[in-house]
């Protein structure tokens, strides 16, 4: 049985998320990649072990992630809970749905009462808990109404599965459509869930950052290096056990000269906060008041506990901002 460090606490910053009681720490862990059948369970044990014990105390799955796209990563977490029982109430697990995931029309991707409804029961069964502290619809469906959408998240609550809803992958105009539905039923929607990073700044143009703001939701990050491109793996070429390198990313083709000129200037920047390059992208992130937790994935512990270091440095100077700003417009 795993026993927690005792200081777990000390040091993790926890950030309410949006205007809800809700506090989610600073970096959460995302279960995306390498939680999935292929994976080694004692090392997927090992980082989940070792994410509680630096105070990262939320997971985040989707019913999707494993390769392939089986659910196995939810059920390998299950077996990782077993483990940990006696800290499920330290711990706040999500799960989304949305996503091609079984066949046949209720199993495609969509946003129908039926599927999330389904998708959620078989969820919490591969996982053995009772609810899932937040449940998302991971991607805006154009082929079902947005208020069927809600009244399913809605339901979830109701029924005891879900204490809070999410979304994610939704833009800004979608977001304020289904904030109104959500306000009017009262359902405790509290976050979405957009890719972001110094490379991926959407979320600005789109002007989602400031929406949620207004409407006390929460933004919980993912994507925040940039599939690994905002790391020091890319400073001196490309490394064939990367992500780039085994052709496991489809950002491959920006790794130019220019890309790489970009993030060895990024990097010296870095370097003169005292900081990793993936660091300082994270520390970037966090930066932004409307970000409640920036999502990380990692293949090894370490890589967890260099990352998680992030929020010993997320002031910038306003110079440090206008270098970054000047690089990024490169």
């Amino acid at each position: 049985m795993f026993i927690a460090n005792e200081k777990r606490y000390d040091k993790m910053i926890y950030r309410r998320c949006g205007k809800s009681g809700l506090k989610l720490p600073a970096v959460s862990l995302g279960l995306w990649q390498n939680f999935g059948h292929k994976g080694c369970f004692a090392n997927m044990e090992n980082m989940v072990h070792t994410a509680f014990d630096l105070g990262i105390t939320h997971f985040d799955l989707a019913n999707n992630y494993g390769n392939p796209y089986n659910g196995s990563a939810e059920e390998n977490f299950g077996k990782i809970l077993d483990g940990m029982k006696n800290y499920r109430d330290e711990m706040c697990i999500s799960t989304k749905a949305g996503y091609e995931m079984w066949a046949g029309p209720y199993g495609d991707r969509n946003g129908s009462r039926k599927y999330l409804t389904a998708s959620l029961d078989q969820s919490l069964k591969r996982m053995g808990l009772d609810y899932v502290d937040i449940y998302y619809h991971h991607i805006f469906d154009p082929n079902t109404p947005l208020e069927e959408t809600a009244l399913a998240l809605d339901n979830a609550v109701r029924q005891g599965k879900a204490l809070y809803v999410g979304i994610s992958n939704y833009g800004r105009q979608q977001t304020e459509e289904i904030t109104e539905i959500f306000r009017k039923l009262r359902t405790p929607f509290i976050v979405n869930q957009p890719s972001y990073s110094m490379l991926n700044r959407w979320i600005e143009r789109d002007g989602l950052d400031k929406c949620v703001q207004k409407n006390g939701i929460g933004l919980a990050v993912f994507s925040p290096l940039y599939q690994g491109l905002l790391t020091n793996k890319y400073l001196n070429g490309v490394p064939q056990d990367s992500r780039v390198g085994k052709g496991a990313t489809w950002l491959g083709n920006e790794l130019n000269d220019e890309m790489v000129s970009r993030l060895k200037k990024l990097n010296a920047i870095a370097e003169k906060r005292g900081q990793k390059l993936s660091q300082m992208a994270l520390s970037w992130v966090l930066h932004n008041e409307a970000v409640a937790t920036v999502l990380i994935g990692a293949s090894r512990p370490e890589q967890i506990i260099e990352n998680a270091a992030c929020i010993e440095k997320l002031d910038f100077s306003v110079e440090e901002i206008a270098e970054i700003e000047k690089i990024l417009a490169e």
